[in-house]
């Protein structure tokens, strides 16, 4: 067996997997070629693969790559679905860029499939290269522990579908290898070349230079890295969870009391890892509260549980949240829901 499908096998559940249709994303590039090809062959006779293919409005030849995934798709036996994303149309005026813009079509593409199929799993193609460049552009783009821990080989996609990445710890040119081997040949994309879009910068610029120069090893030490994080961020959630769990009351109106004195003492950064669990368990919006607003609710715990007179009894917080001083050097945290307007 070639080292790629020995480890792409190592790398799936044992279980699960192929119970129902798994989905598997392919763009036609030798990444998605190699881990369809790869599953094809790992895969049990009784198993159901369905191709997705994702048809951007970017690239003259996003019509020729649908083409070669259909062939490929119908050479193996595999059901293909296609779609053509208009990523360039931003009348929704999200304000995204186009890679945001075409990742989040993809992965709503992905779901459809998904959910039309009844499948569970939806298989993506990233290896330990794009892992890499992931965790240097948010590492200078600026990010905390968990950023630096990169994408996660599995994550929910939607629910009951889970978004699975096998090939996260495998290089690159391991698939490329293994399509070689097969004599399987797969699509090159012109845009991947082009250092206006800051994946390819990292990849061409500044992952080769160090490959190729004083940093032969730097793929395998950011994936470590990724990896080195991911644990103390799974290590802080555990904790601030268990934390949450002894020191925060939930109240029959919705609002959180939380043990000033007991969560007073802690470090400031675990301290504020507190408080972004609890925003995610009670569903509070995260989107506008920055590390300021932690800090300042963590400053106003910490002088309630020094006994302190804080320099105000209350914060308003965006989206809607309410923490206010309250007996027993308790600190309340309130979701305020807005008035219903008069009946016109």
């Amino acid at each position: 067996m070639h080292p790629f499908l020995t480890s792409l096998s190592a790398a799936l559940p044992r279980t699960g997997l192929w119970e129902s249709p798994a989905i598997v994303a392919v763009s036609g590039g030798a990444d998605s070629v190699a881990l369809l090809v790869g599953l094809a062959r790992l895969a049990p006779p009784d198993a159901r693969l369905v191709v997705a293919h994702a048809c951007h409005d970017l690239r003259p030849e996003a019509d020729e790559d649908r083409k070669f995934v259909s062939a490929l798709a119908g050479r193996l036996g595999v059901r293909c679905e296609s779609r053509a994303l208009a990523v360039r149309d931003d009348s929704e005026g999200r304000g995204e860029g186009v890679e945001a813009r075409a990742r989040r079509l993809r992965y709503d593409f992905f779901m459809h499939v998904a959910h039309a199929h009844a499948a569970r799993h939806v298989v993506v193609g990233h290896t330990a290269d794009d892992q890499a460049e992931t965790i240097l552009h948010r590492a200078l783009r600026g990010t905390g522990v968990v950023g630096l821990a990169g994408m996660r080989p599995s994550r929910a996609l939607a629910d009951g579908v889970a978004l699975m990445r096998p090939m996260l710890t495998l290089p690159r040119a391991l698939g490329r290898a293994f399509l070689e081997a097969e004599g399987e040949a797969w699509r090159e994309d012109a845009t991947n070349a082009d250092p206006r879009y800051a994946r390819n910068f990292l990849r061409h610029e500044l992952l080769a230079a160090a490959t190729h120069g004083p940093y032969p090893g730097a793929i395998d030490a950011l994936v470590r890295l990724g990896l080195q994080a991911a644990g103390v961020a799974a290590a802080l959630e555990s904790a601030a969870a268990a934390l949450l769990d002894a020191h925060a009351r939930r109240h029959a109106d919705g609002s959180v009391g939380l043990e000033a004195v007991a969560l007073a003492p802690l470090d400031d950064h675990l301290l504020g890892h507190v408080l972004v669990v609890l925003w995610d368990r009670e569903g509070w919006p995260r989107r506008h509260m920055t590390a300021r607003h932690y800090a300042a609710l963590a400053g106003l715990i910490a002088a309630v549980g020094r006994g302190d007179e804080p320099d105000q009894a209350a914060l308003d917080l965006p989206g809607g949240v309410r923490a206010r001083l309250a007996a027993g050097r308790r600190l309340e945290l309130t979701l305020r829901v807005p008035a219903a307007s008069p009946a016109q």
